[in-house]
């Protein structure tokens, strides 16, 4: 099979969008290391997919499946404890930021806003 049409895919797939989807997951599970079904030769691994799905050889439903799966396993974010702390091993700058962040989580548990700004204005000092 020199070229690979969309009419020698549809036979196993459902649509040419499903086409596309099932292309790209299989091109994610080559690019993790998994085995080709049909020889690589010297093709990229779209074509090599496309190849794939158009031999029979793949099982095209379990391709389906981790394709589905991949969107319903959402990695989770593990907030870690946000800290201000600078890795110095000067003790005054590591004294200044444990006061800095004290009083920012104070603030913080009191309801109070964060300044970016605390300083008067130009105009206000002159009066």
């Amino acid at each position: 099979m020199a070229r690979v049409t969309n009419s020698d895919t549809l036979p196993y797939v459902d649509s040419r969008y499903e086409l596309g989807m099932l292309a790209s997951q299989r091109v994610r599970d080559l690019n993790g290391g998994a085995e080709a079904v049909v020889e690589k030769k010297d093709d990229k691994l779209t074509v090599v997919a496309l190849r794939e799905i158009a031999s029979g050889k793949l099982n095209v439903a379990d391709v389906r499946h981790e394709f589905v799966q991949s969107y319903k396993d959402a990695p989770t974010a593990i907030e870690e404890d946000a800290s201000l702390e600078i890795a110095s091993e000067d003790p005054m700058l590591r004294e200044i930021d444990a006061e800095l962040e004290n009083s920012l989580m104070d603030d913080a548990e009191n309801g109070e806003p964060v300044a970016e700004d605390d300083t008067p204005d130009a105009s206000e000092s002159e009066e």
